[in-house]
C-alpha cells in the first residue's frame, strides 16, 4: 500500500510518530517554545474544561504554567499505545496514544508518576511535512502536581 502510488505509507507513520515523540522531547526539555510551535497552526483542547485554544498566545499561556527548575520540569512523558490511522493517498491523519508523566525532584527526591491519560490527534501533511492539526488531550490519573504546574 502506498501514498499516491510512490511513497509508502510506512514513511508516513514513522514521520508522525516521530512528530508525537518530538512534543515530549521538546517538553522534558523545557523547550516550552518549541512546543508552543508545534500548535501554531492547531486546536488545542482539553477534554476536562472544554477549552480550545487556536492562537500561539493561548497556547503559550498553558504552558507558562510548568515549572522549570535550571531550565528543564525535571520529567519524563512517555508515549505509548501509539495507533495512527491513514487514508491512502489524504494529507489528513489521526491518532491517538497514552501518556504518562514521571517527574523527579532534587538527588535523593523518589521519581513519582504525576499524570496519565490519552492524546486524541489530528495530524495535516504540509509543505514542511506532517504537523498537528488539532491535539485533545484526556486526564485519566492525576498524582501530585504541585512540583510541577504553578497554581
Amino acid at each position: 500500500m502506498t501514498r499516491r502510488g510512490t511513497v509508502p505509507l510506512v514513511s508516513d507513520r514513522d514521520d508522525i510518530s516521530a512528530l508525537v515523540y518530538r512534543y515530549a522531547e521538546l517538553l522534558d526539555g523545557g523547550d516550552l517554545d518549541g512546543v508552543t510551535d508545534m500548535f501554531a497552526d492547531a486546536t488545542w483542547r482539553s477534554a476536562a474544561t472544554g477549552a480550545a485554544l487556536t492562537t500561539r498566545e493561548e497556547v503559550r499561556a498553558v504552558y507558562e504554567n510548568v515549572i522549570l527548575y535550571d531550565g528543564v520540569p525535571r520529567t519524563r512523558h512517555l508515549m505509548d499505545n501509539l495507533i495512527i490511522d491513514l487514508v491512502d493517498g489524504s494529507d489528513d491523519a489521526s491518532g491517538r496514544c497514552y501518556y504518562t508523566v514521571l517527574q523527579g525532584g532534587d538527588p535523593g527526591t523518589p521519581i513519582a508518576p504525576i499524570l496519565s491519560g490519552r492524546y486524541v490527534d489530528r495530524y495535516r501533511r504540509g509543505p514542511n511535512g506532517w504537523q498537528f492539526a488539532d491535539r485533545e488531550f484526556h486526564i485519566n490519573l492525576v498524582g501530585d502536581l504541585s512540583r510541577h504546574f504553578r497554581s
